[in-house]
């Protein structure tokens, strides 16, 4: 309450100083790039009196000048694709903007084909010979391309390259002396400045919405945040402004409008944009070759928590730990192995798996990557040679594919329950012929299968379900329910909180799981 009402009051004095500028005549200036980031000159009513603070340089009377600037190269981006007919029913998840949030219509079948959709984005020209920026999701699977300009004129549009793992493509139309923005690649915007996005919402058009940048560094819990940290900014953006730009006040370039949070299916008022010099990278690369070269290793991996690090015995360790090595792939044969903790890359520390992840990808095909792991509680160095990261559906392939079938309740008739141990709320059983038929695991899993699992436990909120195989307690494999039950004693006489749990589960994908011990 006191944050709000601070807020509202430091507001309430901007806006008179605002209108006070509006009295005297003073128009709309635009202030040199350094005059943003000095402070705020102090206003003094009398010589004794408190001291208020003047309108900062970059708050506008009005914003028209810089739309009037920027709005020629934003342009309206209309694609028609052939779809699959289940994918067209409308999403509403709680960050939209994906491949089938476009603004469209589902049109009628081709004879002996799919269904065709008509769709809608924005974009905006960054070259005067006509190369534009738009979002991955909005040109992706389009059969034709149409781009229409502020000024009406309706152009055919080329696909130069696209890029899903940052949701960014650049397409292009012919022509010359197009109006056209740059982006802005070191002077951000401080949390609180003010932003413009310009683009096509509903398929209107040339609409300008201002906000303020909310946050730096947002995940989407996509494969996006992967490669991507986004701007959060409150500038109402809606269906249709994917791929449209966000401004700062001196018409700079700052993001590339790519997703909002929408529990409702429309703009609640949070956005997120692709940040410039991400934006700025991808785009020259796809310009340059039509494609983006990511270096790859051939491992998943996840967060070493630090409940994990804990129950390692290595409290305050941070980096991310390898759940499963691609068979044949870079780490493979470097011998990187499942359960290895890799600390660093090229000895830049990482400390999640996003970081890993990023530095792993600016690599090159061919170069060597001195990765520091932890194997065993022990320090040891690991060369390996990257690779060219895969597609995303390649590597979905490689991993594994979803299903949403569940783990059957009835086992053969006339067959006894296996005898089983209870342990960390989860009910343990060998992993016998019946329970691999039941629970179709794989002939060359080892461990123990998950048959009973409290609700309320540890191991449930973490995402352990019937079906799932206990492979290692704290990196060491397990065969007999026995053998967890011991290890867990174990690491409670050591002092220890949790206890790592390796698994695999039905779809042969394997990874680490901090438990509390009870």
């Amino acid at each position: 309450m006191v944050s709000r009402k601070s807020g509202y009051f430091v507001g309430a004095i901007a806006g008179a100083g605002v209108a006070a500028a509006a009295l005297a005549g003073v128009g709309l200036r635009m202030a040199p790039a350094q005059a943003a980031e000095q402070p705020p000159a102090l206003v003094r009513t009398a010589a004794a009196g408190p001291a208020i603070f003047a309108p900062p340089p970059g708050a506008p009377l009005s914003f028209a000048d810089i739309f009037e600037k920027v709005s020629p190269a934003v342009v309206s981006i209309d694609v028609t694709s052939r779809v699959d007919a289940k994918s067209l029913r409308f999403r509403n998840f709680p960050f939209d903007f994906g491949p089938n949030d476009k603004d469209g219509e589902e049109g009628a079948p081709e004879e002996g084909g799919r269904p065709r959709q008509q769709s809608s984005g924005s974009g905006f020209l960054i070259s005067a010979d006509g190369y534009i920026v738009t979002n991955n999701h909005v040109i992706e699977n389009a059969d034709e391309i149409s781009v229409t300009l502020k000024d009406g004129r309706e152009l055919k549009a080329t696909l130069v390259g696209r890029d899903e793992n940052t949701d960014l493509a650049v397409i292009k139309v012919k022509g010359d002396g197009f109006t056209f923005v740059s982006f802005e690649k070191s002077a951000k915007p401080r949390v609180g400045d003010w932003v413009i996005a310009v683009g096509n919402p509903f398929g209107l058009g040339g609409t300008a919405t201002v906000g303020i940048v909310s946050a730096y560094g947002r995940n989407l819990n996509d494969e996006s945040s992967s490669f991507v940290d986004y701007v959060q900014i409150d500038a109402p953006i809606n269906r249709g402004n994917s791929g449209g730009p966000t401004f700062d006040v001196y018409g700079r370039v700052i993001g590339v409008n790519s997703a909002i949070f929408s529990p409702t299916g429309g703009s609640v008022g949070i956005g997120f944009a692709i940040p410039a010099d991400v934006a700025d990278s991808i785009t020259k690369q796809l310009i340059s070759g039509g494609k983006v070269v990511r270096g790859y290793i051939g491992a998943q991996i996840q967060n070493f928590t630090p409940e994990a690090a804990q129950a390692m015995g290595v409290p305050g360790l941070k980096g991310a730990i390898v759940a499963q090595v691609t068979a044949g792939g870079p780490a493979a044969k470097a011998g990187l192995q499942s359960g290895d903790v890799v600390v660093s890359v090229n000895g830049v520390d990482v400390d999640s798996s996003t970081a890993l992840t990023r530095e792993v990808a600016r690599g090159v095909a061919g170069e060597v990557l001195r990765l520091d792991i932890l194997r065993d509680g022990k320090r040891r160095m690991l060369d390996v040679r990257s690779g060219v990261r895969p597609s995303n559906k390649e590597l979905a392939a490689v991993i594994g594919g979803d299903s949403a079938d569940e783990p059957s309740d009835s086992a053969k008739p006339g067959k006894a329950a296996p005898a089983r141990v209870n342990v960390l709320g989860m009910g343990l059983a060998p992993l016998d012929a019946a329970a691999r038929t039941r629970y179709s695991i794989d002939a060359d899993v080892r461990g123990v299968v998950v048959e009973t699992i409290r609700a309320d436990s540890d191991a449930a909120e973490k995402g352990v379900a019937r079906g799932i195989v206990i492979t290692s307690v704290n990196m060491k494999a397990v065969s007999k329910a026995s053998e967890v039950s011991d290890a867990v004693d174990a690491a409670k006489k050591a002092g220890r909180p949790t206890v790592l749990l390796g698994f695999a589960n039905r779809r042969g994908q394997t990874g680490y799981v901090p438990v509390k011990i009870d």
